[in-house]
């Protein structure tokens, strides 16, 4: 292996002998020189992995010969090495980027320890990483083994998204291969588990664990009885992989308290996010409110049209009711948010503010009809990526540091996941079956029952007929519905396309968060 080869420069580089054997002696190159002028010319000649540098020589100065070593050669790590423990001194030292800085005097091992820091750290926090990461996996292996409680499959979920966010900063190809065969491992008896457990929830709720349907209950209204002003965000097909990559940004304004819950089935909008507005299931909102319940699943525009109302009848169900009006948004589109930037103390006026984000959503449907997307965002480590670049760069950022500036509480949710689409499977349907690649109801539905979950009773699942002898399927795992007329193109068209609506950890395990402004 090539040798690390160091720079030091010192006016009284002769007294350093010791230091610089001892550097010799732990396998680096050492080059000395004397000076400013020839520190930098020797950075232009050759390229060091570190340069150690003197604050006061004789001629130019450290910080001078440090401006024009950066201005050369950028990527040079540089330790500066004082006298002085003067803070404005290493103010402008560290405003000119170096890297590190030791007081004089300094011992061989110091010297050592720096260099290290700097040129090994990366290395040896990866092997070490490396070798917790494959003990973990064979941990989740071993809990594969026997049936898993509620909370245990949120557990593991939230071990699996920890894992896959630490491997952005991993540069292990083959370990995101292996995470992305246990995940599907894992959604395999996750499926089988849903399977067996979610007609008891939704039937005998004191068996269930936090749903949907418990959202506004449990979280927002007892803050409300108790006077808070409140904030609720759904951000749309919002992953717990992807919030974890976001929460870093609100570190600085909040106090983050986060739980988790399952979503209802199917996994779409129509359903899972009526039912968190409304504190009901499907079902129970065409009966009870039959004029708020939308079934046109092919205009878009029509879905969940009525949040606003049914937020509303589930305080009034609950035993609040609100002082003034709820102020309620929806965000499509960049405008939308821009208007909201501009205009958001006059929405803090309200008790309620509850606003809708549909980007990430936009963002999963636009993967699929964009191959530059695809391109873009190949894998869920760059849809992660992409998804905080957004997040960084709109003006909902803004927004979210003006709440963490007043006095609301915020709770940021998601009304479902999504998951990345890799296996097709046939289905059989009528002409009046629905369009959806994650689940499809309709009458006469034939599908391969290893694939998905069969809902022979809408009632079962407290969903609605739609008609007589109406069934439901969704799907379990990476499946997608796909019809036998050309199937094999769009087996093709769909596949590695990020989709909802089934039963998988990604889109029915997701985070409720409470933040606290520090203010």
């Amino acid at each position: 292996m090539q040798k690390k080869q160091i720079l030091w420069a010192d006016d009284e580089i002769d007294l350093l002998q010791p230091h610089i054997m001892f550097l010799q002696s732990k396998g680096y190159d050492v080059d000395t020189v004397t000076n400013g002028d020839d520190a930098i010319a020797k950075v232009s000649e050759n390229n060091y992995h570190i340069v150690l540098l003197d604050e006061m020589m004789t001629g130019k100065d450290g910080l001078e010969t440090l401006q024009q070593i950066k201005d050369s050669s950028p990527q040079t790590p540089v330790i500066m090495i004082t006298k002085s423990e003067e803070e404005s001194l290493m103010e402008d030292a560290i405003g000119q980027k170096i890297d590190d800085y030791l007081t004089k005097p300094v011992n061989p091992s110091q010297i050592l320890m720096a260099c290290k820091k700097i040129l090994d750290s990366q290395k040896i926090a990866n092997e070490k990483r490396s070798v917790q990461y494959a003990r973990e996996l064979q941990q989740i292996s071993t809990l594969l083994l026997n049936p898993l409680t509620e909370d245990e499959w949120i557990d593991l979920n939230l071990k699996l998204c920890d894992l896959d966010v630490e491997l952005d900063t991993l540069a292990e190809p083959a370990f995101r291969e292996i995470l992305y065969d246990q995940r599907r491992e894992c959604n395999v008896e996750f499926g089988k588990f849903i399977e067996k457990k979610y007609k008891n929830w939704i039937w005998d709720r004191r068996e269930s664990p936090l749903l949907s349907v418990d959202i506004v209950k449990n979280y927002l209204i007892p803050e409300l009885k108790k006077g808070s002003k409140i904030v609720f965000i759904v951000i749309d097909c919002m992953r717990l992989d992807q919030w974890l990559t976001l929460e870093t940004y609100f570190y600085p304004y909040f106090n983050i308290t986060r739980d988790y819950y399952y979503s209802i089935l199917p996994t779409a909008t129509p359903f899972s996010r009526n039912a968190i507005f409304s504190g009901l299931f499907p079902e129970e909102i065409e009966k009870k409110y039959p004029d708020l319940w939308s079934t046109d699943d092919e205009d878009e525009s029509s879905l969940n049209k009525h949040e606003k109302e049914l937020l509303e009848q589930n305080f009034l169900r609950n035993g609040f009711k609100p002082k003034q009006e709820i102020k309620y948004l929806k965000i499509m589109n960049n405008e939308n948010a821009a208007n909201l930037e501009k205009n958001i103390n006059s929405y803090l006026d309200s008790q309620v503010l509850a606003i809708v984000l549909n980007f990430v959503d936009i963002l999963a449907h636009s993967r699929s009809d964009l191959p530059i997307l695809k391109e873009i965002a190949p894998d869920e480590s760059a849809f992660r990526s992409l998804t905080k670049s957004w997040f960084e760069h709109s003006p909902i950022f803004n927004v979210l540091k003006a709440i963490g500036k007043s006095d609301h509480l915020l709770f940021i949710t998601t009304d479902h996941g999504s998951v990345r689409g890799m296996r097709g499977t046939k289905v059989l349907g009528d002409r009046e079956t629905s369009t959806n690649l994650r689940y499809k109801y309709g009458r006469s539905l034939k599908v391969d029952k290893k694939n998905a979950i069969y809902v022979k009773n809408p009632e079962d699942f407290k969903l609605p007929r739609r008609g007589i002898n109406t069934t439901y399927i969704i799907a379990k795992e990476d499946y997608y519905f796909i019809y036998p007329t050309n199937y094999y193109k769009f087996l093709n068209y769909y596949k590695d396309s990020f989709q909802h609506g089934g039963a998988s950890l990604e889109e029915m395990i997701l985070p409720i968060i409470r933040l606290e402004p520090k203010t």
